[in-house]
């Protein structure tokens, strides 16, 4: 008796996930990160700043200010500038300071000259840091100095009492 193709080795065709051995991609419903990317033959001289994340392949000399965004310096990428953003991966080469309020990452192939201020920080076997690290605790957010002088007498209040109150009963 003869039988169909279909049915010669027990598998249906007419449903694609029956088949283990299928591949079904999983769909992604999240949106994809805005990046903007500075490719391998621009130069970008002077203040850089915006509201999302950069991928820089390029060069860029001067300042860069991305506090709540992502950059990414590429391995074809050379900054020449301080660097402020939320976290900042390195695989290229950075000259200047990088203030950053999450983390930095500095790959294998990455470099970085100058002082590094953040709250977490990763360097790969391989890499290159000359300069200062300064780990903050997570608690910490930087603050402009208006700030800190206005919040420095309210915290600074409480503590007193508390303090001399301790001294008092000793």
């Amino acid at each position: 008796m003869l039988q169909s193709s279909e049915n010669s080795y027990g598998v249906k065709s007419t449903s694609p996930a029956s088949n283990p051995n299928s591949y079904n991609p999983v769909k992604t419903t999240t949106a994809p990160i805005e990046q903007a990317t500075i490719g391998r033959t621009l130069v970008i001289k002077g203040e850089l700043s915006g509201a999302e994340a950069l991928y820089i392949d390029g060069r860029i000399e001067g300042k860069i200010s991305l506090p709540d965004n992502r950059i990414t310096i590429g391995r074809n990428g050379t900054v020449q500038a301080n660097i402020t953003a939320k976290e900042v991966v390195v695989m290229g080469k950075v000259s200047g300071n990088i203030d950053c309020s999450d983390r930095v990452d500095i790959r294998s192939e990455g470099s970085v000259t100058g002082d590094v201020s953040t709250v977490r920080i990763s360097v790969e076997d391989g890499a290159v840091l000359k300069g200062g690290i300064q780990v903050r605790s997570g608690e910490h957010k930087p603050q402009n100095q208006a700030q800190a002088k206005a919040e420095t007498p309210k915290s600074a209040s409480p503590e007193a009492p508390k303090a001399l109150a301790a001294t008092a009963s000793a």
